[in-house]
């Protein structure tokens, strides 16, 4: 089975990954060169240890598989061996999942986020059918997404122990909010559980989450490296702390969502990467005013000037 760069000793897919959104030019087609860029700017400056490409985040229900394959060639090709490279490859089809997991293993990914089937509302055992089916289709480590609000199916607690006996399913991004649960499947089953919901993430490692796939993570990273160093050191005050002083980026990304918050907060950071595909339209005005806001809150520096000066307080 492939390992993982960055990973450790029950950390498969390292510690701080970022779901990264997927950059478009001014004509809305992919620009690999700018996802380089933005790649190496979050392992190299920002501290994430991994990337997360092809997810919700990026866009993945209106990016075709083409584009998902020359995504995620350049951002392995650009990261190398400093971070590991997960790429999506969950959809409400199992035999499409699979061409992905298999394109995505040519493409040269270390791991597949693999996530519940969306709106078709399979019972638990069609769930545990397709995710070892996924799994049986490489070699790759899987991470199974487990995100009730979108898919509308949890996968449940024992649908979760039995998945946990297959050798290549090794962790749950769980933005299924219960916390309850996700302590039930750590503490009787072997696999590991990053928070997929940020506001949660310094209440998921009390619980025993070994790190994160964040959304926040585009531009303040670094932070939630050092809330997980500060944690795990016994310094909860510290995490405490920062976890706080994260309030306004989270407050933001919940009101406007991952997508249109992580392209305007990059933009207002410094970083383009082009606007949403629809459905998802672009951030309005307002949108911008508020989000430079909270940036400003959290202590961010805005590098466009007019965002700045537009900042209004809430």
């Amino acid at each position: 089975m492939t390992v993982s760069p960055t990973a450790t000793e029950g950390r498969p897919f390292g510690r701080v990954l970022t779901a990264m959104v997927t950059p478009f030019d001014t004509d809305g087609n992919l620009d690999t060169a700018l996802a380089q860029q933005l790649a190496c700017y979050l392992v190299d400056r920002l501290g994430n240890d991994g990337l997360v490409v092809n997810g919700t985040t990026g866009e993945s229900p209106t990016t075709t598989d083409e584009e998902k394959e020359r995504l995620l060639r350049a951002v392995s090709e650009a990261v190398g061996d400093r971070a590991t490279v997960v790429a999506g490859a969950g959809t409400n089809d199992t035999a499409h999942s699979v061409e992905l997991a298999r394109g995505a293993e040519k493409a040269g990914a270390h791991g597949l986020l693999v996530v519940t089937p969306y709106y078709s509302k399979p019972p638990q055992e069609g769930l545990y059918s397709h995710f070892t089916t996924v799994a049986d289709a490489t070699e790759l480590p899987v991470m199974l997404y487990d995100i009730p609000p979108r898919s509308v199916v949890p996968i449940q607690t024992e649908t979760l122990k039995r998945l946990a006996e297959h050798p290549r399913i090794k962790a749950v991004k769980d933005s299924k909010h219960d916390l309850l649960a996700g302590s039930d499947v750590i503490a009787n089953s072997d696999l590991v559980y990053y928070s997929g919901e940020d506001p949660l993430n310094l209440p998921w490692l009390s619980t025993g989450a070994v790190g994160f796939v964040s959304v926040v993570g585009h531009v303040v990273g670094d932070r939630l490296r050092q809330m997980l160093d500060a944690h795990e050191s016994g310094d909860v005050a510290t995490a405490r702390e920062i976890h706080y002083g994260l309030l306004p980026v989270y407050r933001s990304m919940n009101f406007v969502g991952g997508v249109i918050f992580s392209k305007t907060a990059l933009r207002l950071c410094g970083y383009e990467t082009g606007q949403p595909r629809l459905p998802l339209p672009s951030a309005t005005d307002e949108q911008v005013r508020i989000i430079a806001s909270d940036l400003w809150d959290a202590g961010l520096v805005l590098v466009n000037p007019d965002a700045a000066t537009e900042v209004t307080s809430r």
